[in-house]
């Protein structure tokens, strides 16, 4: 006796209160985790697991020289009406400046202002302008958290006497986009909510029929939140996890939920007992549930690969959520849904949600898109191709504050040191000198570095440092523009292959160039070496699970053409809107130079695991009436009638949360929102009901071809009962609406 969805729902069913109690443990642990841990295995900073010169340059500055790598805040205080040479600017700057230094050793490790060192570089070319480079203490994560009390004395001082204070830096940074990702991810989830709520009425035409995919997309959530508290633990994880769980929660949570009870009402409205109807709903939808998922997770699990804590994040909290809502709608759904009965029937809207089964509008869909099915490919084919096109314009980059909307204090801050001073100030390059530093060869080369910097125009951050021990010297060089931008990265690039390699070949020396701007240099080149990686990893195995699923190549073969088609013109979309601007104020877009580096690679996992979700449901429907009839045509439009009102309505439900997303205020998640609700809206619509019939139609018997060398895969396929299937070869299901 193999286990199944369909025995493993009908044990559910049986046994409703037990696995209903369960879950509300499971909960109630993971809310527990969610208030104790989940804040603290969370982190702002960016980590890598391939050790690239800016972390190996890192540990050496945390190991050797203790305090040179603490974060740098810069201070800013401009009037409009005093210069810094008035008695009152240079009153109101000694003033702030003891505020700041009261804050505290345990805050605060180093400042200083123009009135006390004299350097010029503090003070802007109109003199209305002064700056405070702070240094703040502990490490980054105690930075961060510190931060704010800096942030109190600021906000104080702003507006006094009429002078505007504020700051900037990868503390303050850090901060903004925290607040901002969370207000977001709240807005978000509000939007989606209720326009999901609205749409499952109309899907299913009651209110408590519509409440239960939103009952399970929370316990989904709740739940991948709570393991997140422990995995991070043991993993620390970006805190973008926290937005990647809830908009896939609700996309994924409430999609297989959907197709979960319409089965089930399907089920009971042919005249299954509710026990019959709940295993044969667990048969039907529940494997085509458990198959999407775990295609959906293979497909995530190739950004593990990525050695880069964002990608490995965001990962580990989609996976983590798309386990959840499996095991949600493999287990609560069927114990729920037999204590309710016909009750979800109850609360019902007048005119809505009345049919069961086919439908004559789609029917008209297939036979149109049917009738003529090599004309129908080659023109969708051709649309898709043509939205494609844009993509060959695509530049990948990173916009640091740019992301942020205007009048962030962070960005501001960057749009004043960009005007006056440089943005270096907070983010300079560290240059790591170690061997023999003290040798004469070594200092030659050290004195023609700092020469070819003063060539090129890059100043020093201070003179240099050099340890206790003195086998490392550290140079510090402040760099043109947001190290996210490309003129940093250029820079660092330079210092790399250019000026380090002609100053330093041959004394002997190792010389590493850390830094931001040198860790954003090492994040582009990982993503743009393991993007081909991922792919074929993606591709693979997707090819492997969809042939075993279905056992046919052709099948496989064909979904991953079509899903390459569809994610292509979605980023062609995203170029064209972000690039391009166009229609980019429509949606309240920022348009900007470049799509985010990660956003390519990451949309292409999700999108691709997303896909194959509606592509699983929809051939698993095919499929299923082919092994009852054997008609490749039949079964065609008969799988299309019956999930195209289902699919149409998880999509367009995928696209309002992942819209509602992209309704915020950073430029990331703009694109990645973008990206995610265009791809599914192309894939729900022009792909599976139009592109999928066609090419089925075209290929007829063709389509379910498996070689003789691969007979020996296992059968999956779990019949519903009522009739012989002719591909699993199994007996139906007894009498009574028996399923197993």
């Amino acid at each position: 006796m193999k286990p199944t969805t369909g025995k493993l729902a009908r044990l559910c069913a049986r046994r409703p209160r037990r696995v209903i109690i369960v879950w509300v443990l499971l909960l109630a642990a993971a809310m527990f985790s969610i208030a104790w841990l989940l804040e603290g295995a969370l982190t702002t900073s960016e980590t890598f697991s391939n050790d690239p010169d800016s972390a190996k340059a890192e540990r050496l500055l945390v190991e050797r020289l203790p305090g040179t790598e603490n974060l740098r805040e810069v201070v800013i205080v401009t009037a409009a009406d005093a210069m810094v040479d008035d008695h009152r600017f240079r009153s109101f700057v000694r003033a702030l400046h003891q505020e700041i230094r009261d804050l505290g050793e345990e805050v605060v490790a180093g400042s200083t202002d123009w009135y006390e060192s004299s350097d010029p570089k503090l003070v802007s070319g109109d003199r209305h302008t002064t700056i405070l480079p702070v240094i703040m203490a502990g490490d980054q994560t105690v930075a961060k958290a510190n931060v704010g009390l800096l942030h109190a004395v600021l906000e104080a001082a702003d507006g006094r006497d009429g002078f505007h204070v504020l700051t900037t830096g990868r503390a303050t940074l850090s901060d903004d986009y925290k607040r901002i990702a969370e207000r977001d991810m709240m807005r978000g989830e509000s939007i989606g909510c209720v326009v999901a709520l609205l749409i499952l009425v109309v899907v299913f035409g009651t209110v408590v029929s519509a409440l239960l995919p939103l009952l399970l997309a929370a316990a989904a959530i709740v739940a991948a939140m709570g393991l997140t508290g422990v995995v991070g633990h043991a993993w620390q994880l970006s805190f973008f996890v926290k937005n990647m769980i809830t908009m896939m929660g609700l996309a994924v949570g409430i999609d297989y939920s959907l197709f979960f009870v319409s089965r089930y009402r399907e089920e009971r409205a042919r005249g299954r007992d509710r026990a019959g109807a709940v295993a044969a709903a667990g048969a039907t939808a529940g494997r085509t549930v458990f198959f999407s998922g775990m295609t959906v997770v293979l497909a995530l699990s190739g950004l593990l690969l990525v050695p880069i804590g964002a990608f490995e994040s965001l990962a580990v909290g989609a996976i983590l959520v798309v386990l959840a809502a499996v095991a949600a709608a493999l287990t609560l759904l069927p114990a729920v849904l037999s204590l309710l009965g016909d009750g979800i029937e109850k609360l019902k809207v007048p005119g809505l949600g009345r049919r069961r089964g086919g439908s004559n509008f789609w029917a008209q869909v297939v036979r149109l898109t049917t009738a003529r099915p090599l004309l129908t490919v080659l023109v969708t084919t051709l649309l898709l191709l043509a939205a494609a096109l844009p993509l060959k314009e695509i530049k990948s980059g990173s916009f640091g504050v740019a992301s942020l909307p205007e009048g962030t204090q962070s960005r501001e801050g960057y749009e004043i040191l960009g005007r006056d001073f440089s943005y270096g100030f907070a983010a300079p390059a560290r240059v790591v000198i170690t061997g023999g530093i003290d040798s004469q060869a070594v200092q030659d080369a050290t004195g023609r570095f700092m020469t070819a910097l003063e060539q090129r125009g890059y100043p020093l951050l201070g003179p240099p440092l050099v340890d206790d021990a003195r086998d490392l010297e550290l140079v510090q060089v402040v760099l043109p523009g947001d190290p996210k931008e490309e003129k940093a990265v250029a820079a660092v690039r330079e210092l790399r292959q250019e000026l380090v390699p002609a100053a330093f070949e041959g004394s002997g020396a190792e010389v590493l160039v850390g830094g931001a701007a040198a860790r954003n240099l090492d994040y582009f080149d990982a993503v743009d070496s393991y993007m081909p990686v991922v792919i074929a990893f993606v591709l693979g195995l997707s090819f492997v699970l969809l042939t075993v699923v279905f056992r046919s190549v052709v099948l496989p073969l064909k979904a991953i053409l079509m899903n390459l088609l569809s994610v292509g013109a979605a980023y062609g979309l995203m170029v064209l809107v972000f690039q391009e601007g166009v229609g980019a104020g429509l949606f309240g877009f920022h348009q900007v130079e470049a799509v985010e580096a990660w956003i390519p690679l990451f949309l292409f996992a999700l999108l691709f695991g997303l896909s194959m979700d509606y592509h699983v449901f929809l051939l698993s429907r095919i499929r299923e009436r082919y092994g009852e009839t054997g008609d490749n045509d039949e079964a065609v439009r008969y799988g299309l009638e019956h999930t195209a009102a289902i699919i149409s309505g998880a999509a367009l439900i995928m696209v309002v949360v992942f819209g509602s997303f992209a309704s915020g205020d950073i430029v990331t998640f703009q694109q990645m929102g973008f990206g995610l609700a265009v791809a599914v809206l192309l894939d729900a619509t022009v792909v599976r009901i139009v592109l999928v019939p066609a090419a089925m139609k075209l290929l007829g018997d063709l389509n379910w071809y498996l070689p003789r060398w691969l007979q020996w895969l296992p059968e999956f396929h779990e019949p519903a009962g009522g009739k012989d299937d002719r591909i699993a070869g199994q007996t139906p299901g007894t009498s009574g609406g028996e399923a197993d």
